[in-house]
This record gives structure tokens, sequence and C-alpha cells, in this order.
């Protein structure tokens, strides 16, 4: 299997907000599924990690991430906050199609460009999922998608259904025959 690029995240960034803009009448200070973020914050959450990937990229440091951080104003709207995730993604999207392959940025250890689109796609997939579940509005990660995330960040994942098996991977589903998990980490850094 290939490793992801911009244009699976720019895919993946399509199919959370195609979901997400449906739902921007909805009450979004409810919880985001099992998280103890509200589903406004859950969304300002990966805006704010689409960008601090794109700014990884952009500036390649070698052992820590940027000193800065996505501020979203208090009195944003949702409609507000998904066109801030729209353009942080897109500025992920732009970086990872201008990186060198080689290029390797800090993400706990040396991650290439293979790996911050993963982590984008996986932050996009796996949040817009909680923030539906919170909203109860029925979307899952596009089994595709979920496949590339799996193999570049989650390569001892076991066989199954790749939505499936990212959301058991990430502590948010059942797998049977496998214990649930409360902790997880994935593996992003390639040297």
């Amino acid at each position: 299997m290939r490793d992801p690029d911009h244009t699976d995240l720019d895919q993946a960034l399509r199919s959370a907000l195609t979901v997400l803009r449906g739902q921007a009448g909805a009450d979004w200070t409810v919880p985001a599924g099992p998280l103890d973020w509200t589903c406004r914050d859950t969304a300002a959450h990966i805006a704010h990690d689409l960008l601090a990937y794109a700014g990884q990229l952009a500036a390649a440091p070698d052992d820590a991430y940027l000193p800065c951080d996505l501020t979203v104003r208090p009195h944003a709207t949702v409609a507000q906050i998904l066109q801030i995730m729209t353009a942080s993604g897109g500025l992920l999207s732009t970086a990872l199609a201008a990186a060198d392959p080689a290029l390797r940025a800090w993400h706990w250890g040396p991650c290439d460009p293979s790996g911050f689109a993963a982590m984008g796609m996986a932050e996009t997939l796996l949040h817009t999922h909680d923030i539906t579940q919170g909203l109860r509005a029925a979307w899952t990660p596009p089994a595709d998608l979920a496949a590339l995330v799996l193999h570049r960040l989650f390569p001892d994942a076991p066989d199954g259904d790749p939505t499936a098996v990212l959301l058991w991977c990430t502590g948010r589903g059942e797998l049977p025959g496998h214990a649930r998990r409360t902790e997880w980490s994935w593996r992003a850094a390639r040297p």
C-alpha cells in the first residue's frame, strides 16, 4: 500500500466538511462523542492541528513544535470555524504538495511528509467522527482513507474493516477478539 499524500488529505477534508457543514445549525456546545471537548472546540482543534502540521513542514524544525497556537475567537460561528478548518487544511495540503519527500520535521522524532499527511487525515477523520457522534449525525471515516492512515501510522494494526480498526486503534470502538484500547499512540516518526 502507498503512503498518503496531499490528495488524500484533500479527500478527507472534503468528506469531513460535507457532513459538518450539513450540521452547522445543530447545537455544537454538546460533547463531541467520547471527548470532554464540545463539538465546537473539537472542530477548532482539527483546524489547530492542521495548521500546526503545515507550520512544521514549512519550518522543518528537528527538535520541537513551533511555539505558536491557533486561537479561534470565542464569538466565531460554527460556519466560521469550518472556514478556519478549510483554510488550515488548505495550508497543510499546499505544504505537503511542495515538500520534498526527503524532508523531515519534528513530530516526536523525524517525520516525513507522508506522516504529516496521515496525521492530518487522522485528526480530521477521527475528530469528525467524534463531532458527528455528539451531533447524532450518521457518518464514519471512509474505509479507503482509514486504510491509508492505518498503513502509515498503525503498521501493526490487526486485519479487518479499516474504519472499524482505525476506531479501535484510537480507543473509539470495539474490535472482536481485541480488548478495547484505553491508551494508544501512532507512529509518525520515520528516519
